[in-house]
């Protein structure tokens, strides 16, 4: 059965959506004041919109049913199934369907060939996203011209150009996307001022953040408002997502209050001078990266690590001397409590947090997959110090490293790396020496995105005296006649082309889909923290806060 893939049974669904049925009557928000969670004052959220509520006689199994039958009834036309597979997506849904799921997009696979742009570009992306290979370079060919510019005539083909806008953002490096891109948008933003306000408003949030790059469960949202305003709608679709908005909510709130409870009762905050306090913060990266229900204790775990990265961070940039922190770092090679007695008693409160935290994972991993990541995870920590000893040592000597030698050691100590290895194990993976290499490739992408988008100047919100060094100061000063900003800007397209190479190459990866998405969402949720506007705010960032937690 379809629903099996969902990973809660019915009836835990339908316990947690009767839990959370206070929330909904809360207007969709928790009844706790922001401050629960200390985020920033421009974290703290509004009201959501009244049009997501769920009814009070919802019935999850019969929704779960009608949008099944949906699914298995003969189709009227396959680019129209193909369509409702993608707002499931959209919505974010689509788990429950996936054996209904595989069958539609197997009989659709020769619907990229279609002289359709809209049937063609649809499938093209979802067969992409399904990790189908194809040339884009080849589906695309027959809608341009001799000179292989697109046709004008697709201009007037608003939903054809929307897909072909949201094809573009998965290019691997084919020409055909460079110029979707630039084809599609130049003719939509055209086009804003003379469509209708619901398709207006859909197309200008198209535009600013692109489908693929974007939050799946932020677009979920707006998505959602779309579908209700169309002359048309299927009920048991807007109720089921309804439903799952309302049950992620629950469970997200669970989790904080988890974390928030341990990270008070850890008291590192009190003890390490001019540490960050930003648990919120920490928990919406776990959020975002780790999809799913069954995920619900690593989303707890990776935030723990997470906060212990930032913690170790601002003790080597604005806390410790230099013969601490070597200390420190020897300390952590050894990994031996019994190693810590030379450090401060900050430094060991720290140390033990750490030690505590990871092995408390390693144990988790064992006792559900069989395996010891221990010694993985231990090099891992060893070799984050390291990459922290580095940039201290280029400020303590004012040595100037060359900016790609700072990129490379940037990678490891934005502290990616050694979050993913923490989620690679938890998710049952082990690492070998076939794929060791992919491993790194398919983590460093979103690992370099973070260390560029924070080394542009955007990172306003954190209000610390210390330096540890940018790839845009280094770079201006090797190149003081070049533009840094889009010189960074087309590293990080680059790199986003890299990261869709290696979820969607259609390569034999033994990798899960858990672990590619949560490589995908974590360089989403890049876009989402660095996304200031001119007054220093997160405005997506407050909207998503508000749309999952409160």
């Amino acid at each position: 059965m379809a629903a099996a893939h969902a990973f809660f049974s019915f009836s835990s669904v339908e316990s947690l959506l009767h839990s959370a049925s206070w929330v909904a009557g809360n207007g969709g928000r928790s009844s706790r004041n922001c401050s629960f969670f200390r985020p920033s004052p421009v974290i703290c959220p509004g009201p959501e919109p009244a049009s997501h509520e769920l009814s009070d006689d919802f019935d999850f199994q019969e929704s779960l049913r009608n949008v099944q039958a949906l699914l298995q009834q003969p189709p009227k036309s396959r680019g129209g199934m193909l369509t409702t597979v993608d707002h499931l997506k959209r919505l974010c849904i689509d788990h429950y369907f996936q054996d209904e799921i595989d069958t539609i997009m197997g009989s659709c696979v020769d619907l990229i060939h279609s002289d359709d742009l809209l049937d063609a570009t649809l499938s093209s992306r979802m067969m992409r996203e399904a990790g189908y290979y194809f040339s884009a370079d080849d589906v695309l060919r027959k809608f341009m011209n001799n000179n292989g510019d697109f046709n004008l005539g697709l201009s007037n083909d608003i939903r054809g150009l929307l897909s072909l806008q949201d094809m573009s953002h998965l290019n691997m490096g084919e020409s055909s996307l460079y110029k979707a891109n630039e084809f599609s948008s130049k003719h939509l933003r055209f086009a804003i001022k003379y469509l209708e306000p619901n398709l207006a408003r859909y197309v200008s949030q198209s535009l600013d953040h692109p489908y693929h790059v974007s939050l799946m469960q932020y677009k979920a949202r707006h998505h959602l408002s779309y579908l209700q305003n169309l002359p048309t709608r299927n009920m048991a679709i807007e109720n089921l997502a309804l439903a799952e908005f309302q049950i992620k909510k629950l469970q997200h709130q669970r989790e904080g209050q988890e974390v928030k409870r341990w990270w008070i009762d850890l008291g590192l905050a009190q003890e390490v001078p001019a540490a960050r306090d930003q648990v919120l913060k920490w928990y919406m990266w776990a959020m975002t990266a780790l999809e799913g229900f069954s995920f619900s204790r690593y989303r707890v775990e990776t935030t723990k690590i997470i906060s212990m990265v930032y913690i170790v961070d601002d003790i080597f940039d604005l806390v410790a001397t230099q013969e601490e922190l070597s200390l420190f770092n020897e300390a952590i090679k050894t990994w031996d409590l019994a190693a810590i007695d030379s450090l401060p008693s900050y430094m060991i409160s720290c140390y033990k947090a750490l030690y505590t935290v990871t092995n408390d994972i390693s144990d988790m991993v064992k006792k559900e997959h069989g395996l010891n990541p221990i010694n993985h995870l231990k090099k891992a920590w060893a070799t984050l110090f390291d990459g922290f000893m580095i940039e201290g040592k280029w400020l303590s000597t004012n040595q100037a490293p060359t900016s790609k030698d700072y990129l490379r050691n940037g990678i490891i100590t934005s502290g990616v790396p050694l979050v993913f290895l923490h989620i690679f194990f938890m998710l049952g993976h082990d690492l070998t020496e076939d794929n060791r290499d992919y491993i790194f490739r398919i983590i460093s992408c979103p690992a370099k995105i973070m260390r560029l988008c924070d080394d542009m100047g955007s990172a306003k919100d954190e209000s610390q005296e210390g330096l540890d060094g940018s790839y845009k100061e280094l770079y201006q000063r090797e190149n003081s006649q070049g533009d840094v900003e889009e010189h960074m800007l087309e590293i990080i397209a680059g790199e986003w082309e890299d990261l869709n190479r290696e979820c969607f190459s259609g390569t034999n990866s033994t990798l899960s889909h858990a672990f590619v998405g949560t490589s995908l969402n974590f360089a989403r949720m890049v876009r989402v923290m660095y996304g200031y506007d001119d007054e220093h705010r997160l405005p997506i960032l407050e909207d998503y806060t508000r749309m999952l937690l409160f």
